[in-house]
């Protein structure tokens, strides 16, 4: 859906242009414009020109929100919102839900997040000029803009095509992120509509309903085990500047969520729901969170014992040192300890067969070129900007790479960061064609420093 919603059309202009077809603000696919959610001095779409004719929660049916954690919200953590609209006769469903302080119905109360294409989030300001609308589709960074801060969340076209197929009941889901600090009680104003799907403004029934949530504890402060920052390959001890790093401990996050929707224009997000990590105080990019483990790519840092720590709502952890080192290669594995390898040609798995259930994989064959993905391999040349996706503008090498598989060399075609990606490496090299079947093992150096025994490639003719 464009920025420009089609469902804009003044009543004059469609009368003149196609006969007198009333603008339905809502009984149509899209969602209404802004300050319909029922919010005290804002209104509702039960009006003319929208749905007229029942009162507002005279249908027969309701609207009603479900909170993972009941009516308490903890500042910064996100919470999954589920909206059900009910009602006996209605063939079509669409709502619109804002977040407000109790102490200011004007004032919003954090923040929405489509999870699927069936909603979308608005943003406005008073007076609600619906061409001043601001529309963030699914797949967006949804973030009102300061000269529009109220925002909403609404069906879509989408979802309105999507629920043609219900009766009875309609479920809209999608994220709320409260405020990052304690603002007291915050009240959830939402409106749904049950529409026959006629294309005319009356016999639609519009509910509305609203939650007052208020502020609960922190959690515990999060902490990170001893030697609990390894490199996110190997599960060494250590970090290496641009590459993946993993931290392991405990309330590490209060949600489980990956970097997937947070990533703008190919620059990586230092921050996910309101969780972060310092290495030597500067933010690393974090991909994956969750309790017991967080997943980032580490900033540009010299080298030398550093401070790492976590930060959530619940406060910041105590710092752990870890050593930073200019190169620590280590190969992303497989299950068996093989090392994650794609042919060149097909870009197929390299990995024996029966290593992933159902599927049919064949070890490398003598003469193979191979890809081997991995991690820490340090500096390129050209360097690349740090916190950005990799660039496929033009080649971006390590230093001279070299492999052995078993004690035989393989040749190395190159060594560089992967397009597209963040701190993954791909190494390109050739399995001597004289090798014999059997499990070799696999190692790298560069500038001096080789990575773990223990991963194998499988060789078989």
């Amino acid at each position: 859906m464009k920025m420009e919603r089609r469902r804009k059309i003044y009543v004059a202009k469609v009368a003149v242009i196609m006969g007198a077809i009333p603008l339905l603000l809502w009984a149509h696919s899209a969602g209404p414009v802004s300050g319909k959610a029922g919010v005290p001095g804002e209104s509702t779409c039960n009006q003319a020109q929208c749905h007229v004719g029942t009162a507002i929660n005279g249908g027969g049916g309701s609207v009603k929100v479900t909170f993972p954690s009941g009516t308490t919200y903890v500042p910064g953590v996100k919470q999954h919102l589920v909206v059900t609209i009910a009602d006996p006769t209605a063939r079509i469903w669409g709502f619109q839900l804002t977040a407000r302080t109790a102490s200011s119905s004007s004032t919003m109360a954090g923040s929405f997040s489509s999870t699927d294409k069936n909603t979308a989030v608005v943003c406005n300001a008073p007076p609600f000029n619906d061409f001043q609308d601001q529309f963030f589709d699914f797949g967006r960074t949804q973030t009102c803009p300061s000269n529009k801060p109220l925002g909403y969340i609404e069906h879509t076209a989408d979802g309105s095509s999507s629920s043609l197929s219900a009766r009875s009941t309609f479920n809209y889901e999608f994220d709320w992120i409260p405020p990052a600090t304690n603002v007291g009680n915050v009240v959830i104003y939402v409106a749904g509509n049950g529409g026959n799907a006629n294309g005319q403004e009356t016999g639609d029934h519009i509910y509305t309903a609203s939650y007052t949530l208020t502020p609960a504890a922190a959690g515990t402060a999060p902490a990170i085990d001893t030697a609990g920052v390894v490199s996110g390959a190997s599960f060494l001890p250590g970090v290496v500047p641009g590459s993946w790093v993993t931290l392991k401990g405990s309330n590490l996050s209060p949600v489980t969520d990956t970097w997937e929707k947070a990533i703008v224009n190919g620059n990586l997000p230092t921050s996910l729901d309101n969780v972060s990590v310092s290495i030597a105080g500067k933010p690393a990019y974090v991909y994956f969170i969750s309790s017991g483990q967080i997943n980032v790519v580490a900033p540009d840092v010299g080298t030398g014992p550093v401070p790492v720590t976590v930060t959530t709502p619940s406060g910041t952890s105590t710092a752990l040192t870890a050593t930073v080192s200019s190169q620590a290669p280590a190969f992303f594995l497989w299950p068996n300890n093989q090392a994650v390898a794609t042919r060149n040609a097909d870009a197929s798995l390299a990995v024996k067969d029966g290593t992933f259930a159902g599927a049919t994989t064949a070890a490398a064959k003598p003469g193979d070129v191979l890809i081997l993905w991995g991690t820490g391999f340090g500096p390129t040349t050209p360097a690349v900007t740090p916190g950005i996706l990799t660039p496929s503008d033009k080649l971006y090498s390590t230093s001279p790479v070299t492999v052995k598989l078993g004690t035989a060399d393989a040749q190395v075609f190159g060594a560089a960061l992967s397009p597209g990606f963040a701190g993954l490496y791909q190494v390109a090299i050739q399995v001597p064609s004289n090798m014999a079947d059997g499990d070799y093992a696999l190692k790298a150096t560069v500038s001096g420093v080789t990575s773990p025994d223990g991963v194998i490639l499988a060789v078989k003719k």
